[in-house]
This record gives C-alpha cells, sequence and structure tokens, in this order.
C-alpha cells in the first residue's frame, strides 16, 4: 500500500487488500471497528475481505441498496446500530461499497458522539473517483439530493480496482462519466487521453492509471479549497444540471445512474458555456455527441422544462436565490459562479432536446 499523492491526502491505491486494511485498522481494539455495507456489496464485495483480522460480521450493518435509501431512516438506523454495538468516540467505521454507503456512512460517523473516525473501501469506479474522496458526506432530504451533511475527510481512503470484477456494465459506464468531467475542467491532454478509452469494452490494466489520474485531478481541488468556497466548485460542472435530471427521473418512475445523469448535465452545460463565455460551439457539438454515443440520453418533453427548472433552483449551491453554474471558457478553464437567466437555462433543455429527436 502507498500514498496515491501525499501522506496529507490519505488516499492509497491497494496492493494487497487483506494486509492493506490491517494496517489501516491495527490501532483500533478489534470490538470497536464497525462496517457498513450495502446488500449488493456484501454480496459481491464483503467477501474479500474474509480474512481481515479484526473485521467481524457481528459487528456488521447492511442497509437497503439504492439513492432512495439514503436517508434520514436509514441514517438512523446506523446509528441505532452503533450505539447497540458498543461504539465509542475511538471507534471505527468502515464504509464498504459505492457512493451512497460511503455518503451516509461519512455522515453517520461524523455525527455520532459528535464524530468517529471512518475509512472508505468505495467498490465502484464512481465511488473511486468521485464519491469517496474529498470530504463531502450526506443524505437525501425532501426530494433533493444530498441537502443535509458535513465536511469530514474520510481518515482514509483505500482504492482496489478489482472490486470492478464485482461491477455492472451499467456501474461501470456511470463512474466513467466523472472521470470524463475530472478531464473537461482539468486540461486539453487529460481530455485527448481518456477519449481514447473505450469504456464499452474497457482494458482494465490501462483504466487503473485513468483512476488515478482522475482522482489525482479531484484531489487537486480538493486539497486548494476542501470546503468549496471557490476553487473547489469546479467539480459542480454537469452537476447543476444533473442533479435536476437525477431528482426528475427518480420522481418520473423513470431512475436513472447519477453519472448518467451528470452526462446529461454535462451537455446542457457545454451549451450554456457557449451562451455565457463563448465556448466554441463546435466543442459543444463535439462533445455532446461523444457524450450521447456513450451514455444515451433520458428523452424529456417541453412540458418537463418548467420542473426540471424548477428541481435546479433548489441546488444546495445556489445563492441570493439565483442558480450558480460552473462552466468552461474552454476545456481546462473554468468559470464558477456564473448566473444565467431563466430563458438561457431553458435554452440549454432544448439544444438538449434536439440531441434527442430520435431517441
Amino acid at each position: 500500500m502507498f500514498p496515491l499523492l501525499s501522506k496529507d491526502a490519505n488516499i492509497y491505491i491497494s496492493e494487497d487488500l487483506t494486509e492493506d486494511i490491517e494496517k489501516l485498522i491495527k490501532t483500533i481494539p478489534e470490538d470497536k471497528v464497525f462496517i457498513l455495507t450495502d446488500e449488493g456489496s456484501y454480496r459481491h464485495c464483503f467477501p474479500k475481505l474474509s480474512e481481515v483480522k479484526g473485521i467481524s460480521e457481528d459487528r456488521l450493518l447492511i442497509i437497503p441498496p439504492g439513492d432512495e435509501n439514503k436517508n434520514a431512516e436509514t441514517l438512523q438506523k446506523v446509528w441505532h446500530f452503533l450505539s447497540e454495538k458498543g461504539a465509542d468516540r475511538k471507534s471505527l467505521l468502515i464504509n464498504l461499497g459505492g457512493g451512497m454507503p460511503c455518503d451516509l456512512g461519512g455522515f453517520a460517523a461524523s455525527t455520532f458522539k459528535r464524530g468517529i473516525q471512518f475509512i472508505n473501501i468505495p467498490t465502484t469506479l464512481l465511488a473511486q473517483v468521485d464519491a469517496s474522496i474529498g470530504g463531502k458526506t450526506g443524505i437525501n432530504f425532501d426530494g433533493l439530493k444530498n441537502q443535509i451533511g458535513v465536511f469530514n475527510q474520510a481518515s482514509a481512503v483505500l482504492i482496489d480496482t478489482s472490486f470492478f470484477d464485482t461491477l455492472s456494465h451499467e456501474n461501470m459506464v456511470s463512474g466513467f462519466a466523472e472521470m470524463i468531467k475530472h478531464a473537461l475542467i482539468y486540461s486539453k491532454e487529460s481530455w485527448k487521453k481518456l477519449r481514447k478509452f473505450d469504456i464499452h469494452d474497457p482494458d482494465m490494466d490501462v483504466l487503473r492509471e485513468l483512476v488515478a489520474s482522475s482522482i489525482m485531478i479531484k484531489n487537486h481541488f480538493v486539497q486548494n479549497d476542501p470546503t468549496e468556497q471557490f476553487l473547489r466548485k469546479a467539480l459542480n460542472f454537469g452537476h447543476t444540471y444533473g442533479h435536476a435530471f437525477e431528482s426528475y427521473a427518480l420522481k418520473s418512475g423513470r431512475p436513472v445512474l447519477h453519472g448518467y445523469a451528470v452526462a446529461y448535465g454535462m451537455i446542457c452545460e457545454l451549451y450554456l458555456s457557449h451562451l455565457r463565455l463563448g465556448f466554441p460551439m463546435t466543442d459543444v457539438i463535439d462533445i455532446s455527441n461523444y457524450l450521447k454515443e456513450v451514455f444515451g440520453l433520458f428523452k424529456i418533453e417541453t412540458s418537463d422544462y418548467k420542473e426540471l427548472f424548477r428541481l435546479m433552483t433548489h441546488d444546495k449551491k445556489n445563492e441570493a436565490n439565483r442558480i450558480n453554474f460552473t462552466l468552461l471558457d474552454e476545456i481546462g478553464q473554468i468559470q464558477v459562479n456564473i448566473n444565467a437567466s431563466e430563458d438561457e437555462a431553458i435554452s440549454a433543455f432544448e439544444f438538449y432536446r434536439d440531441l434527442c429527436k430520435d431517441c
């Protein structure tokens, strides 16, 4: 095991999962090590931890899968579990799974007895390059994503790409969206390199290298702005529209995975970047067609615009009743806190819908 970037980052690439976990928990009494996972991760991923000394199913909580369960009710189940099993302020919670267990488990640990340590072991591509790192924890509330939470860095994040063997193709593609976002906000070179990779027929050795690069990009923004006052807002590219797509898809009974929603959001925000900042239209069309090819599109009608826009107005990044966007001057050149009129925001839905005419 070795630090991916620096000791301060506490992000590690695993060479031997059993040995590496044992090193991370060696200072914690065995009866104070607890594990949170969801049903799918328990079935497919927990067996990889079966030989780890200090981990016991007696101190394991399995929660229902899916973002719809990242809520206050599930959070209370985690608090009750920790309390009933005798967790104290010296305890450690290991969050094993995708973004949902990492987000919810990090928030539960951060608030239980005013805070206990937690380690994230992300098992999906999305969680490894995004959700498990950066210190954002939280739950959904009142139909809106990630409305309640705190910034709190994990004691460690352990990355093991062998977990991808347990992952569905759809979830692999979902995670790839965040890698695309990282490349677009960072540099033209990163974008050119990533675009050559075929996520539909992945070379896993190459993917391991790309995952490391993507984590390095996210960590660059996080380390320079841990609580998202300015620079870290770059990571919100695609997410203002994306969260609206995600929430609307769930409400309309056509749920989509987070990464797919972010891909649709990036299409809209690329177009808005053209309107507000002059991002080249040739690049808008080129990248949008690429995103459509990789992710397909979520069909919307003009009658959906009003509700999608309303969902955007509830985005937690907004300030002074204005929607804040992260947009691009060009690939690798970001502008944060950019506002747009309702008409401009709606016109991005029009551009997106034109792409979707043959959906």
